[in-house]
C-alpha cells in the first residue's frame, strides 16, 4: 500500500490576487500571507536588484513567523528607459506611465524566493515587452477598461493589457503576471516539495 507523503506547511508571502491565481495552478496547498514590507528602492538601485531584495525580504518576513513553513516570496519591478515603474495606484499615474513606455521596450524583472528557516534559494526571470506606439486616447481607454492600478507598469497582461505590446520575449510566460511557475517548481525541489 502506498502512503502518501505529507507535504510541509506552504505559504504565499503576498497579498496578490494575481500569485495566488497562479500558485493555485500547481495544485499544491497553501496560505497567504502578507508580509510588511518597504517597497521603496535604495539609491541606485536597478529594477532586477530591487526585485530580488523584496522577493526575499517577503519570504523572510513570513517566515521569521512561521519557521515550520515553506515561504514563496516574489516581486516584480519593471523598468523602462532606466526609470523603474511601481505599481501606479490610479489612474492619472497609469496613463502617465504608458505614455511614458509608448513605442519603448519594458523589462519586467519577476523574483522568487522560496525560504524554509536560515534556508533559501533565488531566481529572476526577465521578460522584455516591447510596447505598440500608443496614442493618449488609446492609453485612456485602456486604463478606463483594464482598471490596471495594482500592476507594475500599468500593464495587465493577462487581460487586455496583452494589446498593448507588440512582442513578448521570456523564458517563463507566467513571470510577466507576477510569479514565474516554472522556477517556483524548480526551486521547491531544493525542499522536498513536488508538484503533482
Amino acid at each position: 500500500m502506498n502512503e502518501k507523503r505529507s507535504q510541509p506547511r506552504l505559504i504565499l508571502a503576498s497579498s496578490s490576487p494575481y500569485r495566488a491565481e497562479l500558485l493555485a495552478r500547481l495544485g499544491l496547498e497553501f496560505e497567504r500571507s502578507s508580509p510588511d514590507v518597504d517597497e521603496s528602492p535604495l539609491d541606485g538601485e536597478s529594477g532586477r536588484e530591487l526585485a530580488m531584495r523584496l522577493a526575499r525580504a517577503k519570504a523572510a518576513a513570513v517566515a521569521q513567523a512561521r519557521p515550520d513553513a515553506i515561504v514563496i516570496g516574489s516581486d516584480q519591478v519593471a523598468e523602462c528607459r532606466g526609470r523603474l515603474l511601481g505599481k501606479p495606484g490610479d489612474r492619472k499615474r497609469a496613463v502617465e506611465q504608458l505614455a511614458f513606455c509608448s513605442g519603448e521596450e519594458i523589462v519586467f524583472h519577476t523574483a522568487v524566493c522560496v525560504r524554509s528557516g536560515p534556508d533559501e534559494h533565488v531566481d529572476l526571470v526577465p521578460t522584455s515587452v516591447a510596447m505598440r506606439a500608443l496614442e493618449r486616447e488609446r492609453i485612456e481607454r485602456y486604463v478606463d477598461a483594464d482598471r490596471p492600478f495594482d500592476c507594475a507598469g500599468a500593464m495587465k497582461s493577462e487581460a487586455l493589457g496583452i494589446s498593448l505590446a507588440e512582442r513578448i520575449s521570456s523564458d517563463d510566460p507566467t513571470a510577466l503576471v507576477g510569479l514565474p511557475l516554472t522556477r517556483v517548481v524548480s526551486l521547491l525541489q531544493h525542499f522536498g516539495v513536488e508538484v503533482p
